[in-house]
């Protein structure tokens, strides 16, 4: 699976939520979204690109599991990553082997 191909159902079934009305929908959708963009500004990798060789979100199979996992954290506790002070530390390993961004 690609970051591109997550859908609202697969949070869904990751987080393991039984009951989702549009609601949980709207937020999952938001979450998601937050966790792609999130991902990008971190590691300084586009979701997306033009040029079909370019290293992308979708070049990376581990930030699948990435935005699984904030998507999740976003859930439980329903709260948004603003900062990098508060982060899962899966999440921090994972971006920091492919960060660009060296600020």
């Amino acid at each position: 699976m690609k970051v591109s191909e997550i859908t609202v159902e697969n949070i869904v079934n990751y987080i393991r939520i039984t009951e989702v009305d549009e609601n949980v929908k709207k937020e999952l959708e938001s979450y998601l979204d937050i966790a792609k963009n999130y991902i990008e500004n971190y590691t300084g990798i586009p979701k997306e690109s033009d040029d079909e060789g370019a290293e992308t979100l979708d070049s990376y199979s581990d930030f699948v599991l990435v935005v699984y996992i904030l998507c999740q954290d976003m859930y439980d506790n329903r709260n948004m990553y603003a900062d990098k002070s508060h982060i899962n530390n899966t999440i921090k390993t994972i971006l920091d082997m492919h960060t660009r961004n060296n600020l």
